[in-house]
């Protein structure tokens, strides 16, 4: 997908981790995915220098590998564009389910309803 394709994309505004390294170098760097499409996402990150155009493999939670290239950089900022389309609502998605998952990884349970109890009135 081209640049111009993607910007009319809807995009989901988010916060989560991942790791991303340029093509051909064996180096990976954390960083932080504020949005992000089916056809790419904003990366902020401190410092990594980075240029439009560069190719990148990124690691995402729940999605997997994905390639693209940079679309653009402003400040700590920069736009990748994915060279095939990924579905966003993956990486939402709860890491895990299980008992030996962390609590904040899971679903949120329904709410129990709640307990009547029996109360005794007093004798005067």
């Amino acid at each position: 997908m081209s640049s111009v394709d993607t910007r009319d994309a809807s995009r989901d505004s988010l916060f989560l981790f991942a790791e991303l390294r340029l093509d051909g170098r064996d180096d990976r760097t954390r960083v932080k995915v504020r949005n992000l499409s089916a056809g790419g996402m904003m990366v902020e990150d401190g410092g990594l220098a980075v240029s439009r155009g560069d190719r990148v493999v990124v690691d995402l939670r729940n999605v997997g590998t994905v390639r693209g290239s940079i679309a653009w950089v402003q400040g700590n900022r920069f736009g990748i564009a994915f060279e095939n389309a990924v579905d966003p609502k993956l990486a939402r998605a709860p890491v895990g389910t299980g008992d030996k998952s962390p609590r904040y990884t899971k679903a949120p349970l329904p709410p129990e309803p709640p307990v009547k109890t029996q109360r005794k009135l007093r004798s005067i």
